[in-house]
């Protein structure tokens, strides 16, 4: 079984751009606190409401470039970009149960900032690996995940920490 990935992309950004509309009205039409003189800003709907802009934002994206990668690969082979299944299945697989992993397992065992930073590092790694690449790109592809798990844990712990006033495990 194949499929073509950029129109399963275009079929996938239409989707997240519909849930994100959703999101983004559900976070606009839920009701105010302000006869309860709080500020208008703290409305409970907000972060709904930047979430949906994000994912339509997000969405878009995807769409475009699912479009110019479908393009791209169309004129330089004369065909259309084909993954088979086999190679798709066992990284779906991964993905789900790497993530139930991270939530089950990694986070509330150790400080969600370093359950993050392996999440996201083994994450990358995984799905960046080249193993025909030689060893030092590899190495360098290692770093690179390490360095992106970095930023990325301590971005999001630090958001949720002082933006959203979450006390993490």
């Amino acid at each position: 079984m194949t499929f073509d990935s950029a129109t399963a992309d275009r079929w996938t950004s239409i989707a997240l751009f519909a849930m994100g509309v959703a999101m983004l009205i559900g976070g606009y039409t839920m009701d105010r606190l302000e006869i309860r003189q709080i500020h208008p800003a703290s409305i409970p709907g907000l972060v709904p409401m930047i979430l949906g802009a994000a994912m339509m934002l997000c969405a878009g994206l995807l769409f475009l470039s699912a479009r110019a990668a479908h393009s791209a690969v169309a004129a330089d082979r004369g065909e259309h970009p084909k993954h088979s299944s086999a190679e798709s299945s066992p990284n779906l697989f991964f993905a789900a149960s790497y993530s139930v992993v991270y939530a089950l397992a990694l986070v509330g065992s150790m400080p969600f900032a370093l359950a993050t930073a392996i999440y996201i590092a083994v994450f990358y790694i995984h799905f960046t690996w080249d193993k025909t690449a030689p060893i030092h790109q590899r190495l360098m592809r290692v770093g690179y995940g390490i360095g992106f798990a970095v930023i990325g844990a301590y971005a999001i712990a630090s958001l949720f920490q002082y933006g959203f006033l979450v006390r993490l495990p």
